[in-house]
C-alpha cells in the first residue's frame, strides 16, 4: 500500500476508523473481484479517497452501501462491512491506471529489481493489462480514462524539457490534470453537477501536492543517486515547495467548504483526511510531526529531557517532566499504584492504600486482579505459531505470546501527532462537542 495520506486509527473515532477501512477494503476486494488477486497489489490510501467522496455525496438514506467481507490477515482474521459500489469500482479503476503508470515510470527509470530485463518485461505486460482493465471499468462508470492516460504519458516530455528556473508547478501539471478528473467525476456518479467544480479544483490541487511530497521524500536519494528530481531540475528550494503545498492545502480546504455533502458522516470523514491527515502529511515529509501513542511519547519525551525542545500538549516542558504531564510509565494520570513498589508501598516510605496488602481502594472495593499468568515456553510457542501464520503478529493488536501484554503489529507506522485535548481539531470533527480554541479555520 502507497499514498500520502496515512490516518492513524488513534487519531479517529472508533466509528470514523471503521469507516475509513471499509472503503480501504472495499477498494481492495473491488480490484480482486473486477481484475483478479494480482490486481490487489495496486491498493493505496489515496485511492479510497475517491471512494469516501461518492459516498459523502450521495444521499444518506441509501448512500452508505456496505457488505460483510470474510476474515483477512490483514484485518487480524476478522469480517469487516466494506463499502460496495460505484465509488469503489471508480477507485480501483483510477488505482489501476495511476499503479501502471507508476510501474513504467520505474521500469524506464530502472530503479532496483526493474533494472533486470526479465523484471522489466514482466513489469511492462502487467501494467498494459491494467491499462485495459482500468478502461474498461472507467467505461463502465461514464469515466474516460484516457485523460489519466494522456495526462501521465506527457510527463516524460515536460521533464525532459526542464531546466533551471522552468515553473516547478510545469511539472506537476500532468499529475494535477489526472486526479482532478477523477475527482471531478465523483460529482457525476453521485448526480451532484453542482460539485464538480469545486471537486475538480481540490483534485488538481491534490495532485500536486502528491507530486511535490514525493519530490521531497525522494531528494535525498535522488541526490545521493544522481537521480532525477523536479526539485533539483528546476532549482526549487525546500521553502518554496513548503510554501507551494501550504498554498495547495489551503485551496483544498476552500474547494470542500464549496462541495454539497449529502452524508455528514462521511462528509466529515472526507474533511478529516482532505484537510487534517493531508496537513499532517506534509508536516511529516518536511521533518514535522509525532505521535500521541505512550511508547512513542516515552522515546519523546526520553528526547526532550535530553536536548531541552519543549513539546506541546503532553505535560513535557523543557528540561524534562513536569507535574501532571505524561510520566515515564507514560500514563498520563501518574503512575500505576498496582506496579511492583508503588509511591507510598512498603518499598516506600509511608502505606499506600493500593499497595498490595492494603485495605482497597476507598469505598471498600477490593483492587483490581493482578496481570495473567504468563504461558510457559511450549504454550507460548504455539501462541506465537498461531499468530504468525494469520499475520495477527504483523497486522493486528495482539498478545505476547508469553507475558500476555497487549502488543501493537509490528508494521503498524503511526504518525499521528498528539491528539489529546478535546480542542484538537480533529477531535472536533470526530463528534466532540467542546472545540475551543480551535485555530483550523474549518467549519467542523
Amino acid at each position: 500500500m502507497f499514498g500520502i495520506i496515512r490516518p492513524c486509527r488513534h487519531r479517529m473515532s472508533e466509528g470514523m476508523a471503521a469507516s475509513w477501512v471499509a472503503h480501504l477494503c472495499g477498494l481492495c476486494l473491488a480490484l480482486r473481484d473486477g481484475h483478479g488477486q494480482v490486481a490487489r497489489i495496486a491498493t493505496n490510501y489515496d485511492g479510497l479517497i475517491i471512494s469516501v467522496l461518492v459516498e459523502a455525496q450521495t444521499a444518506a438514506d441509501g448512500g452508505q452501501q456496505r457488505r460483510t467481507a470474510g476474515p483477512c490477515p490483514l484485518r487480524g482474521m476478522r469480517t469487516a462491512p466494506v463499502a460496495t459500489g460505484e465509488g469503489a469500482r471508480l477507485a480501483a479503476a483510477v488505482s489501476l491506471v495511476l499503479a501502471s503508470a507508476k510501474m513504467r515510470d520505474h521500469v524506464e527509470d530502472r530503479d532496483g529489481a526493474y533494472a533486470r530485463r526479465p523484471v522489466a518485461a514482466a513489469a511492462r505486460g502487467v501494467a498494459r493489462r491494467w491499462d485495459r482493465a482500468g478502461a474498461r471499468t472507467g467505461e463502465d462508470l461514464g469515466f474516460d480514462t484516457a485523460v489519466l492516460v494522456d495526462a501521465i504519458g506527457r510527463q516524460g516530455a515536460i521533464e525532459a524539457a526542464v531546466g533551471p528556473g522552468t515553473p516547478l508547478l510545469a511539472v506537476t501539471e500532468p499529475t494535477e490534470t489526472a486526479t482532478a478528473a477523477a475527482f471531478a467525476h465523483t460529482a457525476v456518479l453521485a448526480g451532484r453537477p453542482g460539485n464538480k467544480a469545486p471537486l475538480e479544483e481540490a483534485g488538481r490541487l491534490f495532485g500536486r501536492l502528491a507530486h511535490l511530497l514525493d519530490a521531497v521524500e525522494d531528494l535525498a536519494e535522488d541526490t545521493r543517486t544522481g537521480a532525477w528530481n523536479p526539485l533539483t531540475a528546476t532549482g526549487t528550494g525546500l521553502a518554496e515547495a513548503r510554501r507551494l503545498c501550504d498554498d495547495a492545502l489551503h485551496g483544498i480546504r476552500l474547494a470542500l467548504r464549496d462541495t454539497d455533502f449529502a452524508d455528514s458522516a462521511s462528509g466529515r470523514l472526507t474533511h478529516v483526511l482532505l484537510v487534517h491527515e493531508l496537513g499532517r502529511s506534509v508536516d511529516r515529509v518536511f521533518g514535522g510531526g509525532s505521535c500521541a501513542h505512550p511508547a512513542h511519547r516515552e522515546a519523546q519525551a526520553a528526547d526532550g529531557a535530553a536536548t531541552g525542545i519543549a513539546v506541546h500538549d503532553s505535560g513535557i516542558q523543557a528540561g524534562g517532566f513536569q507535574p501532571g504531564g505524561v510520566q515515564a510509565s507514560g500514563n498520563p494520570f501518574g503512575p500505576n499504584p498496582y506496579a511492583p513498589n508503588p509511591p507510598g508501598s512498603p518499598a516506600d516510605p509511608g502505606q499506600s492504600p493500593y499497595a498490595p496488602g492494603g485495605p482497597g481502594i476507598p469505598g471498600g472495593f477490593p483492587p483490581p486482579p493482578g496481570p495473567p499468568r504468563r504461558r510457559g515456553l511450549l504454550a507460548g510457542c504455539l501462541v506465537f505459531t498461531g499468530l504468525f501464520c494469520t499475520c495477527q503478529m504483523c497486522c493486528a493488536t495482539h498478545e505476547n505470546p508469553w507475558s500476555r501484554e497487549r502488543k501493537e503489529p509490528w508494521c503498524d507506522d503511526c504518525d499521528c501527532d498528539g491528539c489529546d485535548g478535546c480542542c484538537d481539531c480533529c477531535n472536533c470533527c470526530n463528534g466532540c462537542d467542546g472545540c475551543d480554541g480551535c485555530d483550523c479555520g474549518c467549519d467542523c
